[in-house]
């Protein structure tokens, strides 16, 4: 009886639930059993009007500050702290900027010996001629790289709260697809089969000239990633899929962010312990040039234009 007592309370522990669902169970709290969606219950027009009525009622009582005295004592705390802040706000700012050195000295950040490196000995240094894709792709690749990551983590996240079913999201597409895709918009559909192709080579241009003239990977994936809205929002979703769907999505954002984390690694690894970087840098002036810029600059593209589409498609109707 009491081993009977003990798998019972095993079998509520967190830990098996948490083993079931990694043998591949759809939920640690449910097993096998799959949520199924209630079918809707339409009300009368009366009823609807009824709850609603009732509703403003309540949330009327609620904030009525003569009637609710926990209303009233809220809204005067609100107004002092809010008032506090604005004012300690201020003070911080007004303090910061009498402490600021003064303009010319020659202690400021402008006029200390990095900056000086940067436009001295960059073009030797890193082989680009932007002086501004050799400053963060290579002094400062690691904090780029982190950059990267926060796209990256961004569009988890957002995947996580906005990402709807497969099956829910095609039911919905086929009762009502008006809701997320425009139907037979001609004028919209006329500019976007001129223009998107023009956006989508200007968008590559600006990432392989990245390190000899301005622009590079974040640039020219935000106007890639801006091309893509554009088709997706005159042709639709169903016809952006047939070259650019989840699939495809998943593997250009996280090739884009491994290739970058391991040719960053080579490069950290080899500065930092005085070894040798064997990468070329090329002929100043020429496309294939500037060492790891150029690769970092398209892995770069990939994440924000992937990263730029994803936030468009999931806030539009929850799916990729």
């Amino acid at each position: 009886m009491s081993k009977l007592k003990s798998r019972e309370e095993y079998e509520k522990t967190s830990a098996f639930r948490f083993f079931r669902w990694l043998s591949g169970s759809k939920d640690p709290y449910v097993g096998e059993v799959e949520m199924q969606v209630q079918e809707e219950t339409v009300l009368p027009h009366e009823t609807i009007i009824d709850r609603m009525h009732e509703a403003e009622m309540r949330r009327d009582k609620v904030y009525d500050e003569e009637q609710n005295k926990l209303a009233r004592i809220f809204h005067i705390i609100y107004v002092a702290m809010a008032i506090v802040f604005c004012i300690t706000l201020v003070g911080v700012l007004l303090v910061t900027v009498s402490c600021l050195p003064p303009d010319g000295n020659a202690s400021n950040p402008v006029n200390n010996v990095v900056s000086g490196r940067y436009i001295e000995q960059g073009l030797q240094e890193t082989g680009a001629l932007n002086i501004v894709s050799g400053m963060i792709l290579t002094y400062r690749a690691f904090d780029t790289f982190g950059e990267t990551n926060v796209l990256f983590i961004a569009t988890c996240c957002v995947m996580i709260m906005l990402m709807v079913d497969d099956a829910i999201l095609k039911k919905q597409a086929a009762m009502n697809d008006r809701r997320f895709e425009p139907k037979n918009d001609t004028i919209l559909q006329g500019v976007a089969f001129v223009l998107c192709p023009i956006i989508f080579i200007f968008g590559i241009y600006i990432i392989l000239n990245g390190h000899l003239s301005p622009g590079g990977g974040f640039s020219g994936g935000s106007i890639m990633g801006a091309g893509l809205i554009l088709y997706v929002a005159a042709y639709g979703f169903k016809k952006t899929q047939r070259f650019f769907d989840e699939h495809i999505y998943k593997i250009a954002k996280i090739t884009a962010l491994c290739m970058y984390g391991l040719i960053g690694t080579y490069f950290y690894m080899t500065g930092a312990n005085g070894i040798e970087n064997h990468i070329p840098l090329g002929i100043p002036g020429h496309i294939l040039s500037s060492g790891i810029i150029l690769p970092i600059n398209i892995c770069v593209g990939l994440e924000v234009a992937c990263t730029m589409y994803a936030f468009y498609a999931l806030f539009r109707r929850g799916g990729l």
